[in-house]
């Protein structure tokens, strides 16, 4: 009888382990509230809702953040926009991924880059935080700088000292035009993160 328990105790937790490997969190990084819901800093969150549009998911309020879940070919996706605002995301990042129960590998982090140019999209498997508070936090509370990250391109066209009302700043006209095809694009990337591995889809995505 004990031999049983223990190959049924070994069996359940492989099933487990399997079922981890199949589980992702994807975080869009951005600030709660309307008066920051079409700025550039909050693209995580747009690209998110847009997702959710478009497969008719809602997100429900829960610890630390708003969250949905999406199923697609075996996979099972955990969307989070944290509501700790943007320079405390690591705490709802740490705790959903322990709550979950998702690998470090199976975490993708959604953010502005005002290093690349408009709607230019760039997965990475590490680096630095590039002086981006929400990274900065994430970095802090994982105690790592090897996570994925979905940079998606604002440029950098604003004058001496005026960054923070650039990246705090609703997307221009022109900018809200070409939008829906990067968000598409994005959506896509996310997709394929998961279905196809990140080495698969930096190869296919990044800077398209």
């Amino acid at each position: 009888m004990f031999k049983f328990l223990f190959r049924l105790f070994k069996k359940k937790t492989h099933t487990e382990d399997l079922d981890a490997m199949k589980k992702y969190l994807i975080v869009g990084l951005g600030n709660m509230g309307a008066k920051y819901e079409n700025t550039r800093h909050n693209i995580g969150f747009k690209i998110l809702d847009y997702f959710a549009d478009k497969e008719n998911l809602v997100f429900e309020t829960q610890k630390l953040g708003d969250v949905c879940t999406y199923k697609l070919k075996g996979r099972t996706f955990v969307f989070l926009k944290p509501n700790t605002y943007m320079n405390l995301s690591g705490k709802a990042v740490l705790y959903w991924l322990t709550k979950e129960k998702i690998p470090l590998e199976n975490l993708l982090i959604i953010t502005d880059d005002l290093n690349l140019p408009f709607g230019t999209i760039r997965l990475k498997t590490k680096g630095s935080d590039g002086g981006h508070n929400g990274l900065k936090d994430i970095q802090d509370k994982l105690n790592t700088t090897k996570y994925n990250r979905f940079r998606f391109g604002i440029s950098d066209a604003f004058g001496k000292g005026r960054q923070v009302d650039y990246v705090l700043g609703d997307w221009s006209e022109e900018e809200n035009k070409t939008l829906p095809e990067r968000l598409e694009k994005a959506v896509e990337l996310i997709k394929s993160f998961a279905l196809a591995g990140v080495s698969n889809t930096m190869n296919a995505f990044n800077g398209k």
